[in-house]
């Protein structure tokens, strides 16, 4: 499949911002029961809430790129009932308004801040369940067909989220910055490992189609000579990245080295510094941009088997 810029940027920003907010919200409401101080967790789940609302609205933002009819957004919302969509579509501005009641909440030392904040969470976890159904529902595309992907949209958004947690404490000089530093590690090391699970599936996956089957031709031996429509149609470019081999190595080996291993040594051995911190969450981002381009290229559409000159 090609990958949308505006879908890689929405799914990459929105996941940090859920994972920011989960992990700053038990933070807050584990360190409430340990008797840290009040001020400091408030300092720290005020700047981290509207950090996380920040990067949800722009993913919005770059949502709307991929519309063909902006104006019209509204409507992908009709659908909840059956499509994952649309309930994803719901469900975004029911947590980024859920978020904005937390900190409201939080700033004024209200006792709802914790009702808030737990559903806030709960929508957080919705959320990453319904962006992961899009993909898992279309069974045409196998590759995406799995439980995984369910499971890798919500580890990789947390581990990313974690990290930019760990670094907005250590900027604050919180008392949690360390235990914030080695379970983001933990999150980056198991996005790793399912994620790499999913990539070792996909690579198995046995072929049900052929060229044969596609075109309805029971012959041992058919070669295309040309597309038919002498050009590129809506087929070819939607349905293929357009890349080569070597595109989908690089953007694996990107997501491995950036979005896994540097994060993980600079967070080991940073000290818990906000610097490095903060290098580690700039340098995992863009692993995961890299993790999510691979994401849609790998996806092979079977209607690529009648265009194989092209893609």
């Amino acid at each position: 499949m090609r990958p949308a810029f505006s879908v890689i940027l929405l799914t990459t920003l929105i996941g940090a911002g859920q994972g920011l907010f989960l992990t700053l919200f038990a933070v807050d409401a584990i360190g409430s029961l340990r008797g840290i101080p009040t001020a400091e967790l408030r300092s720290f789940a005020v700047v981290g809430s509207v950090l996380s609302l920040c990067l949800c609205a722009l993913g919005l933002v770059a949502s709307f790129f991929h519309l063909g009819h902006p104006e019209r957004a509204w409507r992908a919302a009709a659908g909840w009932r059956t499509s994952w969509l649309s309930r994803e579509v719901v469900a975004l501005p029911a947590f980024m308004a859920s978020v904005a009641g937390f900190v409201m909440a939080r700033h004024a030392d209200s006792p709802a801040a914790l009702w808030i904040g737990l559903g806030a969470a709960s929508l957080a976890v919705v959320l990453f369940v319904c962006t992961g159904m899009v993909y898992v529902s279309i069974r045409i595309i196998r590759e995406w067909a799995s439980s995984l992907t369910v499971v890798n949209y919500a580890l990789l958004g947390m581990a990313s989220g974690a990290t930019l947690a760990a670094a907005i404490a250590a900027f604050l000089d919180s008392d949690v910055k360390e235990g914030l530093v080695l379970g983001a590690m933990a999150l980056i090391a198991a996005g790793l490992v399912t994620r790499g699970a999913s990539l070792i599936r996909n690579a198995r996956l046995p072929v049900k189609s052929t060229l044969q089957t596609a075109i309805g031709v029971k012959h041992p031996k058919i070669v295309q000579r040309s597309q038919g429509a002498m050009g590129g149609s809506f087929n070819t470019r939607e349905f293929f990245h357009g890349q080569g081999a070597d595109a989908l190595r690089n953007a694996l080996l990107g997501f491995l080295a950036l979005g896994c291993v540097v994060p993980l040594v600079l967070l080991a051995f940073g000290f818990a510094s906000a610097v490095t911190c903060s290098v580690a969450f700039s340098t995992q981002f863009v692993g995961l941009v890299a993790e999510r381009w691979l994401f849609f290229a790998e996806a092979r559409h079977p209607q690529n088997l009648y265009y194989q000159s092209i893609a």
